[in-house]
């Protein structure tokens, strides 16, 4: 009879196994891609049934054998600390390849696919690195005044980002350029119009540090802080002043998920913004120069996904790559793209996708230049966006993508602009889908597909 039961355990849990690979599918469903449609997936209801039914059979012989069984062998309270995770520390735990003394660490590559890709690339486990690659790593960054829009891709693994330079990195790709010299500034506690390194890493560890040294600051500082960088300040899980260590005299949050500690270790950004030994000062020209670079590097990366080596994406590609961090069903996302269909096919620049982005880092001015005609429920001309963008950014739009926004976002075909669906996708597009993502993936983005099946199948 035991043997009977462990035989059927046994297949029980093959088949289990390998009914889990069938649903890897569930991130799937994030419209990041853009490309992939719950309609594809023909076996939906075959794999809800094999997956409930094997869950009762499971559950039938774990109360059989009077034991708890826990998801990924971990403790009820490792997972009550796991579930606490904010979407931006999930993104780096799941990205980040290499690690040194149990800290994780992303390299220039690992933080260019976390901002454009749904998933890492294939790896095996993460390297673990030694203190004599970490000397090695920090003699390959280049000086500031080297820097380019290529700077990331061309090291690739040869640097380390710590989680709190990564929520710093985020940060900047969406700041316009007139809030530069704000984030300098922020840097530049003394006043001296110079960043030194003490100054850089004071701030760094406010944006990875406990609630209590937040609470210390003054109220104009708090604000600022969040204005500056709010995918760090706001996206602050709950820690308490009970998380607080102390390292030579200095509040820290000993994490265990390997993100908060803090180590003597020289990180790409700080060896390429002070130099080898530390001692040079940032100043505004080369953080400008810096945060443009980044910001064009990422845009490059994204235009050249898919315009497959031409000067030009199409204008479905261009709607594509503004609809991909949005969570749309396929009729809705189907429906977009059909708007384009009398659209002049002339292609769009990766001048003209460059300028509009950089719109989108000051959407936040534009919605309150919009605001005198939404409150009067007064349509949105193209004379009149083409205009609010340019008083906005102080760069005009070209016609022919203003006229293809325009033709994605007219609902009812009337040449205006949907004013509400325009700015809650840019919006999307603006953070990356940092601020809807837990609606991307999971249980949720499961509910979702499995409703879909069911309109399609009346």
């Amino acid at each position: 009879m035991s043997n009977s039961c462990s035989t059927n355990m046994a297949t029980i849990g093959r088949s289990s196994g390998k009914l889990l690979q069938k649903v890897q599918f569930l991130t799937g469903f994030s419209r990041h891609l853009s490309t992939v449609k719950c309609k594809s997936y023909k076996n939906v209801w075959k794999t809800c049934a094999c997956v409930i039914g094997g869950g009762i059979l499971l559950y039938t012989a774990n109360l059989r054998n009077g034991k708890t069984v826990y998801a990924l062998k971990g403790k009820p309270e490792e997972l009550s600390k796991s579930v606490k995770l904010t979407s931006r520390e999930r993104r780096f735990i799941k990205f980040a390849s290499v690690e040194y003394g149990g800290q994780l660490y992303m390299t220039p590559q690992d933080f260019l696919e976390s901002v454009v890709e749904q998933e890492p690339r294939p790896r095996l486990k993460r390297r673990v690195l030694t203190a004599k690659e970490i000397e090695q790593l920090r003699d390959q960054v280049p000086p500031l005044k080297k820097g380019s829009s290529q700077m990331f891709r061309s090291m690739r693994d040869k640097g380390i980002i710590s989680y709190t330079e990564y929520l710093f990195l985020l940060s900047i790709l969406t700041k316009p350029a007139s809030g530069f010299q704000i984030a300098f500034n922020m840097f530049d506690t003394d006043g001296n119009q110079r960043v030194d390194k003490n100054e850089f890493l004071v701030i760094q560890r406010l944006l990875g540090g406990s609630m209590k040294e937040r609470k210390d600051l003054d109220v104009h500082s708090q604000k600022a802080m969040e204005k500056i960088f709010s995918f760090a300040w706001k996206g602050k899980r709950g820690l308490t002043d009970e998380g607080a260590g102390s390292e030579d005299g200095h509040q820290y949050v000993d994490d265990d998920q390997g993100l908060q500690r803090r180590h003597n270790v020289d990180t790409l950004l700080q060896v390429h913004f002070f130099g080898k030994k530390g001692t040079n000062d940032l100043k505004f020209e080369g953080f400008r120069k810096f945060m443009e670079n980044l910001q064009t590097e990422v845009l490059e990366l994204e235009f050249h996904e898919f315009s497959k080596g031409h000067d030009t994406i199409s204008e479905v590609d261009f709607a594509k790559i503004l609809l991909r961090y949005t969570y749309l069903d396929t009729d809705e996302y189907d429906a977009f793209l059909d708007r384009l269909l009398d659209v002049e096919q002339s292609g769009i620049s990766f001048t003209e996708f460059k300028t509009f982005c950089q719109f989108l880092n000051n959407l936040e001015d534009f919605t309150i230049a919009m605001r005198m005609y939404t409150l009067a429920d007064h349509p949105i001309s193209k004379d009149e966006f083409h205009r609010a963008v340019k008083i906005c950014t102080g760069i005009a739009q070209s016609p022919h993508l203003v006229s293809t926004v325009f033709a994605i976002f007219d609902q009812d075909g009337d040449g205006f602009l949907s004013y509400r669906e325009f700015i809650a996708i840019m919006k999307d597009r603006l953070h990356r889908g940092f601020k809807s993502y837990a609606k991307n993936e999971g249980w949720e983005a499961f509910k979702t597909c499995v409703k879909q099946e069911m309109k399609s199948a009346v």
